[in-house]
């Protein structure tokens, strides 16, 4: 029977709308039993996971995700009745289009009583022998809306979908809530968005108390004849990778740096450097200069330390010096500071001569086009031939490797703030490597075709 069966369009919406139920209160022995029956793999892992704090669901197109989501929403109150827990969509309509209808599905299915609240703000309240246990229903976009809440258990649905500042924000404010119960957890599941919310926070920024299940649409059995193959017809390989693979990929316009691969250039192991000079590449910012530290051997180029946002240019010196006391170092620059300071009365650049670093930048920074043609060729040129090879420590440079972007004006994205590296990283490698600009000489600036 409909859930709003019943009621009349003269009767408010107010207080709980009760449904008409034959079933009896299972124990929660039975519920979990029922939930389980008939689930896929991945998807009894992620109910079955109840160690760690934030756990992640990523999945393929079709591969069951809210159906999972919703068996561990149920699990989690099975485990913890008498107690409150949460269920987030990004937006309302996906609250009301896709939690609410599953919901109200499964749980007949699984002979669940239930109330369902609509007004204020809707919630369920399922009922065991042993006793009851409440869902909110909430939208990222209003998580303060939890504030005050006891919560056992917060669960997102297709979290990637939503702004990544909303969803982080919503996610803090939710694990700022887990305080009751006899289960505590955070969990998500979510088809990946590129390098979103789900990427950062279960695979860049995991620790311990994280885990992630990952899952392909091909893991599902249950999926209508045709449905993989169509995917397979009207997607690139990229989204192809994402939405049936499950994978975290770039969505954007496209990869500056493609030629960039962890397995080709990321090292473990460094050459013993100490008495080589230093070469470091460096973009200005206020509050955020970065630098990437290497050295030269041969024609090959090692990177073997980064700074990040460091204060200023006087702070990133001082660093500079206090990891490197004793080595002689070559500076490349952005060359526009050598007309503006970051916060001193002194030049950019003048402040790092006077830490005794000799700088190697042109009088003028070459076309932007010419800078990145100089990193993807030191990456790997048409000979299929890799000179640079990057330290597993240097985590920034890597990422901002493998996530900087165009624009939609085919212009270098610096949006999403994966630029400052690539510059330090190209100012650096164009004045080294690139035979239009090395060596040309500060005083003319002239490119060596």
């Amino acid at each position: 029977m409909p859930l709003l069966s019943g009621i009349t369009g003269n009767e408010p919406l107010l207080g709980f709308v009760k449904e008409i139920q034959t079933f009896e209160r299972p124990t929660t022995t039975e519920v979990l039993a029922r939930v389980q029956d008939g689930m896929l793999s991945h998807q009894v892992k992620f109910c079955e996971d109840t160690e760690h704090r934030k756990l992640g669901l990523v999945c393929g197109f079709g591969a069951g995700k809210t159906y999972g989501l919703i068996c561990k929403s149920v699990h989690m109150a099975a485990l913890n009745v008498g107690h409150v827990s949460a269920l987030f969509e990004p937006i309302a309509p996906m609250l009301r289009d896709i939690l609410m209808r599953s919901m109200d599905e499964l749980l007949m299915k699984w002979q669940i009583p239930f109330d369902f609240r609509v007004s204020p703000l809707p919630e369920y309240t399922l009922h065991f022998r042993e006793g009851s246990h409440t869902i909110l229903l909430r939208t990222m976009e209003t998580a303060n809306r939890i504030r005050g809440q006891n919560l056992c258990a917060v669960g997102f649905d297709e979290a990637d979908t939503a702004n990544k500042s909303v969803a982080t924000q919503a996610m803090r404010m939710a694990l700022a809530r887990l305080r009751s119960g006899n289960v505590q957890q955070f969990y998500a599941a979510t088809t990946p968005e590129g390098f979103g919310w789900a990427f950062d926070t279960f695979e860049k920024n995991a620790s311990k108390d994280t885990a992630l299940i990952r899952a392909k649409t091909t893991d599902n059995p249950y999926l209508p004849e045709g449905f993989v193959d169509s995917l397979l017809e009207n997607y690139p390989e990229n989204l192809i990778k994402s939405y049936l693979n499950g994978d975290f990929v770039n969505l954007n316009t496209g990869q500056i740096y493609d030629r960039f691969d962890r397995a080709k250039h990321v090292i473990t192991e460094l050459p013993n450097v100490e008495n080589e000079p230093l070469r470091i590449g460096i973009d200005f910012n206020v509050a955020n200069t970065n630098a990437v530290i290497g050295v030269r051997i041969g024609d090959r180029l090692v990177i073997i330390d980064e700074i990040a946002q460091a204060h200023d240019t006087e702070s990133l010196s001082r660093e500079i010096r206090r990891r490197y006391p004793d080595q002689r170092i070559y500076v490349y620059p952005d060359a526009s500071g050598s007309s503006r300071h970051t916060n001193s009365s002194r030049t950019d650049i003048a402040i790092l001569e006077s830490f005794g670093f000799s700088n190697q930048s042109g009088k003028s920074n070459p076309a932007v086009r010419d800078r990145i043609l100089a990193v993807q060729v030191l990456l790997e040129n048409s000979q299929g031939l890799v000179r640079v090879q990057i330290s597993d420590k240097c985590k920034r440079l890597i990422e901002c490797l493998e996530l900087q972007s165009w624009n939609a004006k085919a212009e270098p994205d610096k949006e999403a703030g994966f630029d400052h590296f690539c510059d330090a990283f190209g100012y650096l490698v164009v004045r080294e490597f690139s035979p239009l600009h090395a060596r040309a000489g500060r005083g003319t600036g002239i490119r060596l075709y």
